[in-house]
């Protein structure tokens, strides 16, 4: 059976707002554009942050790397905290969302939900699940595939159709237990990446985003989004 493809969600910051807020996340916090790596312009950005999502190419490359990555945590296993919220991606295109499923779920101890919130009770409900599970309930989330479906319809750029190749993907870094974690939905398990603190995440992300950019250094499509507190 071929898998559930939606619409891909355009790397637009006022677009993942209103998505995460037309599924009951109160605006405190907004998603928004880090506009360079540079000590200056991270000072720019709003703080705190509590996630950064990474736009990146999967190139011939990053595939190689990632086959090795694997194989090599695969025999030395990580000490991944079970506090992580973490689910695999099994929908074609559907990477945005699920970065931003975990960016939300991993830090529902800074955000605010409404009463009836379909993205809180989905985060609720699949906690406990295993990864795999937690893919076959998002693939049965009516509220969750509507509100992206409009979402993708919503951005500055036309969006490409269900059945166009799309070779950008999207990841979340965030912050458990005084830990870095990678989280994407096409790898098998989180990638820990070292201590990092709520002050330091964007800083500490930025410089795994440095790497992914060293990898493919005549690539430019990438962007960095970061999840901050609002400060208007």
């Amino acid at each position: 059976m071929d898998c559930p493809r939606w619409l891909p969600l355009e790397s637009n910051p006022e677009v993942m707002t209103k998505f995460v807020n037309c599924l009951g996340m109160r605006p405190t916090w907004q998603f928004g554009d880090v506009y360079g790596l540079d000590p200056e312009l991270l000072s720019m950005v709003p703080r705190p942050v509590c996630a950064v999502l990474l736009l990146f190419p999967v190139t011939e490359k990053y595939e190689a790397f990632k086959h090795e990555e694997e194989e090599k945590l695969k025999g030395q296993p990580q000490d991944v905290s079970p506090d992580v919220y973490f689910m695999k991606q099994t929908i074609g295109n559907a990477c945005g969302t699920i970065g931003l499923i975990h960016a939300v779920a991993n830090n529902q101890k800074h955000l605010e939900f409404e009463p009836d919130s379909p993205l809180k009770k989905f985060i609720v409900q699949t906690s406990k699940m295993a990864s795999e599970e937690k893919a076959a309930f998002l693939e049965k989330d009516e509220s969750i595939r509507v509100t992206h479906e409009s979402s993708a319809q919503e951005g500055q750029t036309e969006a490409p159709s269900v059945d166009e190749k799309v070779n950008l993907h999207f990841i979340a870094f965030v912050n458990v237990g005084g830990q870095l974690y990678e989280l994407d939905g096409r790898k098998p398990f989180p990638i820990v990446h070292g201590k990092t603190s709520e002050d330091t995440l964007l800083e500490d992300a930025v410089e795994v985003c440095k790497v992914f950019m060293a990898r493919d250094p005549q690539e430019v499509r990438f962007t960095i989004i970061a999840l901050s507190k609002d400060s208007y």
